[in-house]
């Protein structure tokens, strides 16, 4: 699940936003007054979203967007000039002062976003290691030299096989290795 920090110098702010959040059905993680309290909570976290504005007591927003950890996105809140300054386009960007509904539809926007980018992640196929490989072409081999099989034959028996059985061709290479 998608973490939710809110950042801000002043905590009355942080509070606040907290509480219009949880009111609008989103879940946050912490509050913060400064960006190494940022880091650390991050650091504990698998992924989400840094809600801050543009200057902690210990440093700037950049330089916190610099520390984060893989998978945590940043949506910065400050005024017209201040954004101008921010030419990271990994930062999304609210001007002050916060339209509610405005904020809230950016947090949807960047969960809908995070959903997509998983979606893409979870459907990609799994390197195969070196050792997985070796395997598949051993089971080629084998099936090439005792059945008369060419290459692409071979290849087409282990991969229909292992469709047929729900396993992975590399599991179907194996049996194949065992039972010949």
């Amino acid at each position: 699940m998608l973490s939710i920090i809110v950042a801000f110098p002043k905590i009355e702010d942080a509070m606040n936003i907290k509480k219009a959040l949880i009111r609008s059905g989103f879940e946050v993680n912490a509050t913060c007054t400064t960006g190494a309290q940022v880091i650390t909570l991050a650091n504990d976290l698998d992924c989400g979203i840094i809600l801050c504005g543009y200057r902690f007591s210990d440093m700037h927003y950049s330089e916190l967007n610099n520390y984060l950890p893989k998978g945590f996105e940043m949506l910065l809140v400050a005024s017209a000039t201040k954004l101008e300054e921010c030419t990271n386009n990994n930062i999304v960007c609210l001007s002050m002062p916060i339209k509610m509904q405005d904020l809230l539809n950016t947090l949807q926007m960047m969960f809908n976003n995070y959903n997509k980018r998983k979606k893409k992640e979870k459907d990609k196929p799994k390197q195969r290691t070196e050792a997985d490989k070796e395997t598949i072409t051993k089971a080629k081999l084998l099936l090439m030299e005792r059945n008369n099989m060419s290459e692409d034959e071979a290849h087409r028996y282990i991969q229909k096989n292992s469709m047929d059985s729900g396993t992975n061709m590399v599991e179907m290479a194996e049996m194949i290795l065992s039972l010949m």
